[in-house]
């Protein structure tokens, strides 16, 4: 592979929402080189990363009924059992919930993790506490999804963090969404919830990196038992 088609894979596409950032990065790098050239390289090379941040790579997305998929880059920060959002007033009973965390490095355009028709979209103000934390299901300014499959509804929550200030929904209410498909993006850091139906088993484990619309987080289908996992 040359350097060329290196830099291709890293920059290209790029979302369209990050026009307006990287062109305000360039306007400031010209004007701040113009002033003392140290200044222009900094400015470039906080350029050169947004354009890195808002890249939209292809993603191969399994395709098979049952099969949850993961909603956003990162590490798998969380798998505990927590109520869903009040907002999407759903029955007060808990759900298995699967946290991936996104930093400021990963891409942060979020995808459906099944196919389904999305029942309800509730924005809800809120903090900006580092969405690692636990209480950032609770606390942090979020915008949660109900999307109805054959195997029952599917909760998603993207969650803004630390340096988070702007949650880009793409889709509305109604919207029929398949595996995989991009329904929103989050600037800069933060946090993605999928909640899954009580007594299905994930598929992955916390500290484990996923990866958008192509790591299968669980199986709703499926009767495997629980998965071991090991760091080495």
């Amino acid at each position: 592979m040359s350097i060329l088609d290196s830099v291709k894979k890293l920059f290209v596409p790029i979302h369209k929402e990050g026009y307006p950032f990287i062109a305000i990065g360039a306007v400031a790098t010209a004007v701040l080189g113009h002033l003392w050239s140290p200044f222009g390289w900094i400015g470039l090379i906080i350029t050169i990363w947004i354009c890195y941040f808002f890249r939209d790579p292809a993603r191969v997305t399994p395709q098979r009924e049952g099969l949850v998929i993961s909603p956003a880059d990162g590490r798998i920060s969380m798998i505990v059992q927590a109520v869903p959002p009040p907002e999407l007033e759903m029955p007060a009973e808990p759900m298995t919930r699967v946290s991936v965390f996104m930093n400021v490095f990963d891409c942060h355009v979020n995808r459906s993790p099944v196919a389904g028709t999305v029942r309800k979209i509730a924005y809800t103000p809120g903090l900006f506490l580092n969405a690692e934390l636990d209480k950032a299901s609770d606390d942090n300014e979020r915008n949660a999804l109900i999307i109805d499959t054959p195997a029952g509804p599917i909760v998603v929550v993207q969650i803004a963090g630390l340096i988070a200030r702007r949650i880009v929904p793409f889709i509305k209410e109604g919207a029929v969404l398949a595996p995989g498909e991009r329904f929103g993006l989050i600037r800069f850091g933060s946090r993605v919830d999928v909640y899954l139906p009580l007594g299905v088993k994930p598929l992955v484990s916390e500290g484990q990196t996923a990866i958008a619309g192509e790591t299968v987080i669980a199986d709703i289908g499926s009767a495997e038992a629980a998965r071991v996992f090991r760091t080495q």
